[in-house]
């Protein structure tokens, strides 16, 4: 079992000082108008998990107007026992994060203890957007399956800085010494590549059954939710970045490897890019996300929190109904600026104002 027992968070925001205890195990709902800091609240108890803002800025963004620093708390229930975690975010340094009063060196340290899974009107993109979302969306997965697997990420985009940056310095002309420097980049590309593509075709193919059952539920008259892993390069990866050489070193970028890879989406056979209503496209992303937390429930024997920022405002009310009777048991937050979505029954309300809490 998987549970936040008490969120703190300090000049977070525009959340001066607040600390919540929420219900253990059922819905947390948190009430209050647009600029309140719901989803500040929501994003400072996903920081102590991926040791990033899930709003995609930079830790410096997150910390309150005229503060040098902000710092944040949670004290979590992992399997029986209690885990607490601090992460220090200060200007011009790297984040500083303990747990149980020892130093994290990364957020797999902390996904080994918090996991979530975040809703949010936002999902839409991953449907609607770039390659990149999807490709961020499978990695999280393979992170969440395994931390370990997840370093690939970390290591992979390592790679591509060095490489692109060797490619750039070199402006187009190759010498023997900076061909040598090259090979090796491209047998770190190649090797730590390979796996990063193995393990989100992996996800991709257990995740299938589960995005078929979410999509059939949220949207029964849609037909069949597909996924298909497209590879942006033929054979083995070592040999497709051999070929592109001289197109990276004209083009001064990495052009073949996973990332440039895609997520492919059909519903009933249609491309959910492109052909889809757009009611349909949000119905593919929530089957997507709940798949994905069924999925890692399944094979890590542990409920990831649910975070739904807002998730219902763009529903119609029989979509609405549909993912709330989906959504699995276990602890979950929502924000809300208005009513509790239909057939959502809350076990905590409470109120924020201004970066206040009030029960």
């Amino acid at each position: 079992m998987l549970s936040v027992v008490r969120l703190r968070a300090s000049r977070f925001r525009n959340l001066s000082e607040i600390e919540l205890e929420p219900s253990p195990t059922g819905l947390t709902v948190v009430q209050g108008p647009n600029g309140s800091g719901k989803t500040s609240l929501l994003e400072a108890l996903g920081y102590c998990s991926i040791l990033r803002s899930f709003r995609k800025v930079a830790s410096e963004a997150v910390i309150q107007a005229g503060s040098d620093g902000a710092a944040l708390g949670c004290a979590v229930v992992h399997g029986g026992r209690h885990v607490d975690i601090a992460v220090d975010i200060a200007l011009a340094r790297r984040d500083q994060a303990t747990r149980n009063g020892r130093r994290v060196e990364s957020a797999r340290e902390l996904l080994q203890v918090l996991r979530i899974t975040l809703f949010t009107p936002d999902d839409l993109d991953i449907v609607k957007g770039g390659p990149s979302l999807r490709r961020e969306l499978l990695d999280d997965a393979v992170a969440g399956v395994s931390p370990r697997l997840g370093a690939d990420r970390a290591e992979l985009e390592r790679i591509l800085r060095h490489r692109n940056a060797l490619l750039r310095q070199l402006g187009g002309r190759m010498t023997s010494e900076a061909a040598t420097t090259l090979d090796v980049w491209d047998e770190r590309l190649a090797v730590t590549g390979e796996r990063v593509v193995a393990g989100r075709e992996r996800v991709v193919a257990e995740l299938q059954p589960y995005a078929e059952e979410a999509f059939s539920a949220i949207a029964p008259s849609a037909g069949k939710l597909e996924l298909r892993y497209v590879r942006s390069f033929d054979g083995p990866l070592e040999r497709a970045i051999g070929l592109a050489r001289a197109d990276d070193l004209r083009r001064q970028v990495t052009t073949v490897g996973p990332q440039r890879d895609d997520l492919e989406l059909s519903g009933g056979g249609l491309d959910a890019r492109t052909r889809l209503s757009q009611g349909r496209q949000r119905a593919t992303a929530l089957a997507i996300r709940l798949a994905t937390h069924r999925y890692l429930t399944e094979v890590t024997g542990t409920t990831p929190v649910l975070l739904l920022d807002d998730a219902f405002s763009e529903l119609d009310e029989s979509t609405a109904r549909a993912l709330m009777h989906e959504l699995p048991r276990g602890q979950a937050f929502l924000t809300t600026a208005g009513p509790l979505p239909p057939g959502a029954a809350a076990d905590l309300v409470v109120q924020l104002r201004g970066g206040r809490l009030a029960s």
